[in-house]
């Protein structure tokens, strides 16, 4: 059974989380201890992260500096095998266009087929500081993995040749953008691509974080309106540091309400900013559960504790 028919089977609001791979050198108990702390509120699955490479100076033998590509948090598909293998929780891990060739895509698909991985989340990623442009190795955008994971699914590698073994096809989601994407000129323009990536096999969405309910109902609205009719999974993250009342819009590109930010702005400690975070994020599952929505995921990164405490409340 793939991910979106569990989802839709379930009879209550399904729950899943997100998950780092640890940094290079670490161990993996992090991520099993993360894992345990939440496994208790029945994920229906685990998105795991997949990182690019960033170029970075390092100091040479000879006392000179070169550039040279370092990858902070590798093996995705090693981390989802090893969860799978020890939790029996599907897992999903991301495939991404930033800073990988189609090449290395397909022997990542490949991997994942052998594992028995056949679940995917499908993103763009982010261009690494150094790029203007998206490499030329690689994919521009979502909608080109898309065709890429597609070809593959038909049984067509990428030089054309055929699969002599039988696969079982990806079942992929991808994400999608309540309060618009970044490079969006405006809603509208976004839901266009919103539906080309449903048209051609998405089975359901995932909602970058957002802190007012409304704007996500409003969306699935005009999503509705368009024809997409897949399930669109929000994607809740409780604050957790004073600091992040300014660094999640400026990274992620959402608003925070003015009362939910009067009160992180009275907050004097990092501990009293995470008690509202989890205040906030517990009102707005309650009542993402009470509309009856199909599945709620929730951003753990840096918040494990944050998303089991609200977890309690609501499931």
């Amino acid at each position: 059974m793939s991910l979106v028919e569990k989802i839709k089977a379930a009879q209550n609001t399904a729950f899943s989380f997100e998950l780092l791979p640890p940094l290079k050198g670490n161990g993996i108990d992090g991520v099993y201890r993360t894992i345990d702390a939440l496994r208790e509120f029945d994920p229906q699955y685990i998105n795991i992260t997949t990182h690019r490479s960033e170029l970075v100076f390092r100091e040479t033998a000879n006392g000179l500096f070169e550039r040279v590509a370092e990858r902070y948090r590798p093996g995705t598909v090693a981390i989802a095998a090893a969860i799978q293998n020890k939790y029996k929780i599907p897992v999903v891990p991301h495939i991404i266009c930033s800073g990988f060739t189609r090449e290395e895509t397909e022997y990542a698909l490949i991997d994942l087929q052998f594992l028995g991985i056949t679940d995917l989340l499908l993103l763009r990623g982010d261009k690494a500081k150094h790029e203007k442009e998206f490499s030329p190795l690689g994919h521009a955008h979502a909608t080109d993995l898309q065709a890429q994971v597609n070809k593959f699914n038909e049984g067509l590698f990428l030089d054309g040749s055929k699969m002599k073994s039988v696969i079982t096809p990806f079942s992929y989601g991808m994400a999608c953008y309540p309060e618009k994407h970044e490079e969006a000129p405006n809603l509208d323009s976004d839901l266009v691509y919103a539906k080309q990536k449903v048209d051609a096999g998405a089975e359901y969405l995932v909602t970058q974080m957002f802190f007012d309910n409304a704007k996500y109902y409003e969306f699935v609205d005009k999503c509705r309106n368009k024809g997409i009719n897949v399930p669109i999974i929000p994607g809740l993250k409780p604050i957790t540091f004073m600091n992040q009342l300014t660094v999640l819009p400026k990274i992620f590109h959402t608003d925070i309400p003015e009362d939910f930010a009067a009160a992180l702005r009275k907050c004097k400690t990092d501990a009293e900013a995470a008690e509202v975070g989890v205040e906030w994020c517990t009102i707005q599952a309650k009542d993402l559960i009470s509309k009856g929505v199909q599945s709620i995921h929730f951003y753990s990164m840096m918040a494990t504790q944050s998303v089991k405490r609200v977890a309690q409340a609501v499931y």
